[in-house]
């Protein structure tokens, strides 16, 4: 008897997976393995596996992957202070590689013909997928039906999901007024009641930040401990990465910390308007910068902020696995063992404040700064130090 072949679908348990789950069924003579990768989304594990049985699944696979996303993936863009476009930290395009890596994982474990996504014609994730996939297993065939299926239109995948018994959230039977991306580095918000930059943000579409007017008004205070560039634990606690993160996540949302509203350029060409919200996010980066300013040298941070553009949009890109990030990746990190000590923030409805920064390291020097009189500094140089950059006008 012929084995049949298999098929590894990303599955999230929601409406439009679980269409395109069916989907596959139907149009392909294969086995459909639903495969969910757990990066800190909100999510049930329980219906995601209900769901799937229903349509006639045997193999479900959530793997947990929340201290790898955050140790491998978010910690070292941190570490290079990627802002895409000046000010998007990146949170769905740091997900998608691993997600993409793990994907083809199971496809290997499990001997997949293909693997499969739910990501529109549209949008970047497709891209950042593929290539993902394409680096681990370059012979493995990619399905993405919502390129070369005839469901066109919203109306097309309810009258599908009604036909094939697929259960429909209320919120979908008509237009959803906003698609969510959620992880444990950020929420994602974009569509329909954002599309016209004119019009605010409605404050309900936030989920993990209070608006900063309604946040607490008594200051919080986080201590960040680092050792070789990363964060090792809070309020001299160690904890895992996920839970730094975690906890992170909670204090600077309360404190109204990390929204960002951005009209950004798609590495297919398209603008889009997104809002994201990255509370924890937004604090590792204040505060690794906070670090670095005093365990690094001039010309390494120089060097770090000279390529930091290009790194963004790498991994915005999808190019997480290209031999260029990996190359900007060493520069990043050329000095990350001398990146140790604290950083203590001040939280307040919206706002950051450095409130110190502790380390071993003799990078920053007091005695060379200090406005008293000292023998450490000769002034005597800098008059020669002008007249050599007065050269350069010229």
């Amino acid at each position: 008897m012929k084995k049949q072949k298999k098929i590894v679908l990303a599955y999230s348990g929601g409406l439009d997976t679980s269409i395109i789950l069916k989907w596959l069924q139907e149009n392909y003579d294969a086995e459909v393995i639903a495969y969910t990768a757990d990066v800190g989304q909100e999510m049930d594990k329980k219906k995601i596996i209900k769901n799937a049985k229903k349509l006639g699944v045997k193999k479900i696979i959530i793997q947990d992957l929340k201290n790898i996303f955050v140790k491998d993936y978010v910690y070292p863009m941190i570490r290079g202070h990627a802002l895409y476009e000046g000010v998007y930290l990146l949170g769905t395009s740091i997900a998608r590689p691993l997600i993409a890596k793990d994907q083809i994982r199971v496809a290997k474990k499990f001997n997949a013909y293909a693997v499969s996504h739910g990501s529109t014609g549209k949008g970047n994730d497709q891209v950042r997928f593929e290539l993902g996939y394409h680096y681990f297993g370059p012979k493995i065939k990619i399905i993405a039906p919502w390129r070369i299926w005839k469901l066109k239109s919203r109306t097309d995948l309810i009258n599908y999901a009604k036909k094939n018994r697929i259960p429909i959230p209320k919120d979908k039977k008509g237009a959803p007024p906003f698609s969510v991306d959620d992880n444990l580095f950020h929420t994602s918000t974009e569509g329909k009641v954002l599309e016209n930059p004119k019009n605010s943000a409605p404050e309900f579409i936030f989920q993990r930040t209070t608006s900063p007017e309604k946040a607490p008004n008594k200051a919080s205070f986080i201590t960040i401990n680092y050792k070789n560039g990363d964060p090792v634990g809070l309020n001299g606690k160690k904890l895992s990465p996920a839970k730094v993160l975690n906890k992170l996540n909670q204090l600077a949302g309360k404190n109204g910390i990390g929204r960002v509203d951005l009209v950004e350029n798609r590495f297919i060409g398209i603008k889009s308007r997104g809002v994201y919200e990255t509370p924890g996010g937004t604090l590792l980066l204040v505060a690794h910068r906070a670090i670095e300013s005093v365990t690094l040298d001039k010309d390494t941070m120089h060097k770090k902020d000279e390529v930091m553009p290009r790194y963004a949009e790498l991994i915005y890109n999808g190019y997480w696995y290209s031999k260029e990030r990996f190359k900007l990746q060493k520069i990043v990190d050329l000095k990350r063992n001398k990146v140790n000590g604290s950083v203590k923030l001040k939280l307040y409805k919206g706002n950051i404040t450095i409130q110190s920064r502790q380390t071993s390291s003799n990078a920053y020097s007091i005695k060379n700064v200090s406005f008293e009189e000292n023998k450490t500094f000769n002034k005597s140089n800098v008059e020669r130090f002008i007249n050599f950059h007065k050269k350069k006008l010229r």
